[in-house]
């Protein structure tokens, strides 16, 4: 087999970042040169996203940008796959003829084939960890069984499918043996795993499973579905030790009339009570949404209605998305009633009222101590996170680089002296 080396670029979600650190491993496995940087590649893997319209075009531009490098007689090879390719595949053969190969989500076995390898079905599970050495994403389960009419998931990634929990269990073993310390839990829907598979939803016994893994410190849950979330994940995270009190839950809108038309199964009043049923049994709990604005039936009513209820509820953590027509789903014959700029409009209010609360809450932790894990060096900061912080969507923890006792990788006690909106400054105790 010739050489051939080959840089994976990896677009989109921290899903997208597990599956490409499993191609790699595959790549690697077959004796193929992996290289971070496309100039010095001889082929180019884009694991595209093809989520929202912005994802969309971020992943056609870096197609774009591959196509002019092959061009210039720089790179031989393009192989588009993930989930813009799963969906468009057609149209982008046709549109985009120079690109070599098309691929769709979680096609291991055929690009490592395109390259000229075989597939190590014994070492699928394993993972070239591409996040920062103490912490890595685990991918719990792959698509999503909910309705949710704006939603192009399920096109692309296809309905919930649960990964065993002994395969969990040995792939997170295996990560710690690599100095992983922090596991993020993800998925499309994280409280749905194990329904298809043993007929109940037991996230709850997977994360006491994980917790039981030597080296492993924190476990953070991402991408929780509000409307059916069991009693017992509740008292599993509220108990446990290793499980970050922080919750991503993502509500996208608290208007009865949105969320119906939405499909998301559940009422402003129900949400309200999940809220505070959290917030009651996981005492310090963080909690983390998303928000969608501009939606077709959203009006100023509607609009008004969020603001009052973010003010209301003070996220600690939340992002906010404008609305996005999406072929094929049921919102798509709503079309797109309101202007892009009032759904910027839109996300910069909630964003400013979000500041306002995220500077308040960290005001009140000046003068308390937490305990910090340093992800990297930058410029005059180490950058580190507390258990209130998801990697590369939160705030950070920023601790003067004069410390040089400071390790990246390791946890600290740190006291906090000062914040902004987002951020927190702090220093080794005296």
């Amino acid at each position: 087999m010739s050489k051939n080396k080959i840089s994976v670029i990896t677009l989109g979600c921290s899903k997208n970042t597990v599956d490409s650190e499993r191609l790699m491993s595959q790549l690697k496995l077959n004796r193929f040169d992996l290289t971070d940087d496309p100039n010095l590649a001889d082929s180019v893997v884009i694991n595209t996203c093809g989520f929202i319209d912005a994802a969309k075009e971020e992943s056609v531009n870096t197609i774009l940008s591959a196509i002019e490098l092959k061009k210039k007689g720089k790179i031989k090879k393009i192989v588009v796959a993930g989930c813009l390719s799963e969906r468009y595949m057609d149209d982008l053969r046709k549109e985009i003829p120079e690109v070599d190969a098309f691929f769709g989500t979680e096609a291991y076995e055929g690009i490592v084939r395109e390259f000229g390898g075989n597939l190590k079905y014994e070492l699928l599970g394993e993972r070239i960890v591409t996040t920062p050495k103490h912490y890595s994403y685990l991918k719990i389960s792959e698509g999503c069984d909910n309705p949710c009419s704006f939603c192009a998931i399920p096109l692309m990634r296809g309905l919930h499918k649960t990964k065993p929990m002994e395969d969990l269990i040995a792939e997170a073993a295996s990560l710690a043996k690599q100095g992983i310390k922090e596991l993020v839990i993800i998925g499309q829907d994280t409280t749905d795993y194990g329904i298809d598979l043993y007929g109940k939803r037991n996230l709850a016994e997977l994360l006491h499973n994980l917790s039981l893994i030597e080296g492993i410190e924190w476990i953070r849950l991402l991408y929780v579905y509000p409307s059916h979330f069991p009693d017992e994940l509740i008292k599993e995270i509220a108990d446990n030790p290793k499980i970050c009190k922080y919750i991503d839950v993502p509500l996208q809108h608290i208007s009865d009339p949105v969320l119906k038309s939405m499909r998301r199964g559940i009422t402003k009043r129900r949400t309200i009570e999940l809220l505070n049923t959290l917030q009651e049994k996981i005492p310090g709990l963080t909690l983390r949404t998303t928000f969608i604005v501009g939606y077709p039936n959203e009006t100023d009513i509607e609009f008004e209605e969020l603001c009052e209820f973010v003010k209301d509820i003070k996220f600690d953590r939340f992002g906010v998305f404008t609305y996005s027509v999406e072929e094929n789903t049921p919102s798509f014959i709503l079309g797109d009633q309101i202007s892009r700029e009032v759904k910027e409009e839109r996300k910069a209010v909630l964003m400013e009222i979000q500041k306002e609360i995220s500077e308040e809450k960290n005001r009140a932790l000046i003068g308390k101590r937490i305990r910090v894990v340093i992800d990297s060096l930058d410029g005059d900061y180490y950058i580190g996170r507390s258990e209130r912080d998801a990697p590369e969507v939160d705030g950070e923890v920023l601790i003067s680089a004069e410390i040089n006792s400071v390790k990246i990788g390791e946890f600290y006690h740190i006291d906090i002296y000062d914040c902004n909106e987002y951020d927190l400054y702090g220093k080794l105790p005296d």
